[in-house]
This record gives C-alpha cells, sequence and structure tokens, in this order.
C-alpha cells in the first residue's frame, strides 16, 4: 500500500509541493520505484525517512506499526499518519508516547495508484488546517470520507475489502461470458463497462440499487430469472456475509 500511495502522489504532481521519501526494508523495491519516479528520495532507515518530515505516512501491516513507530522517534510537532486496519488511537498513541500529536487513521484501497481510491480517513488532536491538507491530499488520489473511529471497521469491510469483492464478481463474470462462447477479451470488456454504467447510474440519479434493477427486470424478462437464481443462490447473503467476516 505504501507503493501505491508513492505512485499516486506522483501521477498527482505532489512532488512539485512536497519532498516524498520512502523508507523499506528492501532496497530492490525502492530502486525499483525509484526507476519509476527519480525524483523520490528512497532509504532503508525509517528514522531517516521520518526525521524533519512535516507528514510522515506509516503504512505497514498491522502487526509491525508498533516496531515501527517506536523506532521514528517522532515530534509532537509532525502529522502521523497511519495506513494500518484495525490499530486505533489509543495504541497508536501509546507507540508515539506524545500527547497531543496529530494523527489520522487513513485507510486506501488499492486503486489509489491510479487515484481511483475509496479513502476513509478518522482524526486525533487535529486542527482544520491539517484536515483541509489531508483532505486535499488523498482526495486527489480518489474520493474521501472524514468518519468517527467508531465506524472505521465497518468502512474498511466494505471499501478495502471490498474491493476483492468487487473485483471477484468482476472474474465470475468474465468466466460465466467465456463458458456462454465469448472471447475472454470480448467478456472482459462487457463486464467492466457494465459496472462502470451502474455506477454512473447510481451516482448520477441517487436512487436506490433496487429501484435501478427494477427497471431491468421486464415481467417474463431473462434479468429477471437471473436476478431470482442469484437471491436462491444465496448471492446476497454471500456478499453481506463476507463484509461482516471482514470486521
Amino acid at each position: 500500500m505504501g507503493g501505491a500511495v508513492c505512485e499516486g502522489l506522483f501521477n498527482k504532481g505532489w512532488d512539485a509541493q512536497f519532498q516524498i521519501m520512502a523508507s523499506d526494508a528492501s532496497l530492490e523495491k525502492l530502486e525499483m520505484l525509484k526507476g519509476k519516479y527519480p525524483k523520490l528520495d528512497i532509504t532503508t532507515n525509517n528514522q531517516q525517512a521520518a526525521e524533519g518530515a512535516e507528514l510522515v505516512i506509516v503504512a505497514v501491516k498491522p502487526w509491525l506499526v508498533k516496531p515501527v513507530v517506536e523506532s521514528l522517534g517522532m515530534s509532537e510537532k509532525q502529522i502521523y499518519v497511519s495506513i494500518a486496519a484495525g490499530v486505533d488511537f489509543s495504541q497508536l498513541q501509546s507507540y508515539t508516547q506524545l500527547v497531543g500529536q496529530p494523527m489520522y487513521r487513513v485507510i486506501p484501497n488499492t486503486a489509489i495508484s491510479d487515484q481511483q481510491s475509496m479513502t476513509l480517513i478518522c482524526k486525533c488532536n487535529t486542527t482544520p488546517e491539517q484536515d483541509n491538507l489531508i483532505n486535499k491530499l488523498f482526495g486527489s488520489l480518489g474520493s474521501v470520507l472524514f468518519i468517527p473511529e467508531s465506524k472505521m471497521a465497518a468502512g474498511t469491510a466494505i471499501s478495502s475489502c471490498g474491493i476483492a469483492y468487487a473485483l471477484k464478481y468482476i472474474q465470475a463474470s468474465i468466466q460465466a461470458g467465456i463458458e456462454l462462447g465469448l472471447t475472454a477479451q470480448e467478456s472482459r470488456q462487457l463486464t467492466l463497462q457494465t459496472l462502470v454504467g451502474a455506477t454512473t447510474l447510481l451516482d448520477a440519479h441517487g436512487q436506490h440499487p433496487a429501484i435501478e434493477i427494477e427497471k431491468v427486470c421486464t415481467p417474463g424478462g431473462l434479468t429477471i430469472k437471473g436476478i431470482n437464481q442469484l437471491e436462491h443462490d444465496g448471492f446476497t447473503s454471500a456478499v453481506i456475509n463476507a463484509m461482516k467476516a471482514s470486521l
């Protein structure tokens, strides 16, 4: 995810406003990233990356947050952004041992590298100016939604984990098209544009999905047969159960 954030920032031109440094244990990964973005500064020393930075983004697996954060030696003036699901503010504050440090918990999804993330943000000890910066930064990489920390787990299941479930539907649709006689490329094109159309309809008109579904389901038609089969096979329950399992 850290690499995806770097890609998104450079693709949107944030390197013109900020000096961006990336740190990782793998020098090979860093050099590959720098090969794409020559203005990126790289280091394998986390403390060096954080020293003097206005904004410190820690994008590691949840079980690595504690040792990484404790090694950084951040100050109360630095804005700390954590991209790690399930690690709450009380834990983060115990790791930094700083009182009043501005903190954000940010949960993007992998589409952030292409500026199409749905990013969740909650905040602690921040100012309106800092909120505006974070909103602009991640808002340039997709859509953002500020929510209270109590809703982060549910939001993560829908947007961060949910992108994998959406991709699973796409995979299934493409496979179905191939079985029905389409080429893989034909099935892929039909599936992707159909989903673009579906999301555009809902976004443009603000309708509940059920209303748009009803428009397609003519009496005795093909679509209602497929919808009923989806329900018979537990499609809705499977999606809901997947989201709940991701909490």
